[in-house]
């Protein structure tokens, strides 16, 4: 169960499996879903249309961009800014997951507000993602930048990164773009886990425990 439920208090998974089952999945999600995100990355940074029919366009199609930058760059590419996605991920996963356990929970018990509501679900997943987005900001910032670099490198190491884009552009840089991203993560997370929450009650109207535990009886 994602988030505090009253009627499982006392059952429920503990705050340090809450954040690393959030860790987890972050951790393979963004395994995963790399390639997609440098080409994706490369399609916005490209001026040109991307279209065949614009001679000045290096990438105009999923497929051309990916099999451009497996020529140019070889198979490693798709994973620029490996390591700094990964911790993006991994820490965002686990502030997300944990900030969303600990609020509902904290509204539960300072409210009359039933901690599975909707609306309650809404506005902590909301907030969580904020708080994650805070944590994990300069990190993404740095991914971008990695997985944004073709050939020759701007940036040799994750450390020569921070140093550069400190000194030429100051503090403020591991944060640009924070504004337009907590405006957009907000609704986004809030309805993901809130559509969630409401999906899961309707599983459990439709299929009672007491159903399923006959159900499982019967078959054995």
């Amino acid at each position: 169960m994602v988030g505090y439920d009253p009627k499982e208090d006392g059952r429920s998974n503990s705050k340090f499996e809450v954040a690393v089952a959030g860790s987890v999945s972050g951790l393979i999600t963004r395994a995963l879903i790399s390639p997609l995100d440098v080409i994706k990355i490369r399609f916005q940074l490209q001026i040109e249309r991307l279209s065949r029919s614009d001679p000045n366009a290096k990438y105009y199609g999923i497929l051309q961009a990916g099999r451009q930058i497996l020529q140019e760059e070889g198979p490693t590419a798709f994973w620029k800014g490996h390591i700094p996605a990964q911790l993006l991920s991994i820490g965002y996963g686990a502030v997300q997951f944990l900030s969303f356990e600990l609020l509902t929970e904290l509204v539960h018990r300072a409210s009359l507000y039933d901690a599975r509501e909707f609306s309650v679900h809404f506005v902590c997943g909301g907030l969580s993602a904020c708080a994650a987005t805070l944590t994990v900001h300069p990190v993404d910032v740095l991914r971008t930048r990695f997985a944004a670099q073709g050939e020759p490198r701007v940036y040799k190491t994750l450390q020569d990164a921070v140093v550069t884009m400190y000194r030429t552009e100051g503090p403020l840089v591991f944060y640009k773009g924070l504004t337009p991203t907590l405006i957009a993560i907000f609704p986004y997370a809030g309805l993901q886990f809130s559509c969630y929450s409401s999906l899961k009650h309707v599983y459990e109207w439709v299929m009672p425990a007491d159903r399923k535990h006959s159900g499982e009886t019967f078959h054995k």
